[in-house]
Order: structure tokens, then sequence, then C-alpha cells
């Protein structure tokens, strides 16, 4: 049971730094584009229109919308 539980922490481990990698890049995509335009030349996609676009669907969602947002907020937030 012990052996489980160490390899559920590193699987844990692991996946939330690949989480935590990803929403840097999403950051420094996006900061990017607001320095630059949407002319940065090694960013193959306009990361900042994703990011609107998904925002805009969860505020046109209401009640439900605002429960994904809060359940993404609560897994992103707990340390």
């Amino acid at each position: 049971m012990e052996t489980m539980n160490k390899i559920f922490a590193m699987a844990s481990g692991g996946i939330s730094q690949i989480v935590d990698l990803g929403i840097k890049l999403i950051a420094a995509g996006v900061v990017l584009q607001i320095l630059f335009g949407s002319a940065v030349p090694f960013l193959g996609i306009d990361i900042l229109a994703n990011v609107i676009k998904f925002i805009g669907a969860l505020g046109s969602q209401g009640l439900v919308g605002l429960v994904a947002l809060a359940v993404l907020f609560w897994s992103f937030d707990k340390k």
C-alpha cells in the first residue's frame, strides 16, 4: 500500500509540473502578444484570441460557466 502511495505521489507531482509549465507558457504567450501584437514569429497560434474565446464561452453559459470557472480556479489554486 505504501508503494502505491509513493507511485501516486510521484505521478501527481509530474502532472502538476506539466500543468504549471503549460500555464507559464500560456502566460508568456499572452504577454508576448500584448507587447508585439499578433505578429510574434515563433508563436504559430493566436493565444490571446483563444483565451478570450474561452472566457467568452464560459461567460455565455451563465451559472454553469461560473461554476466551471470556480472549479478551474479551485483546482489550480490548491497547493
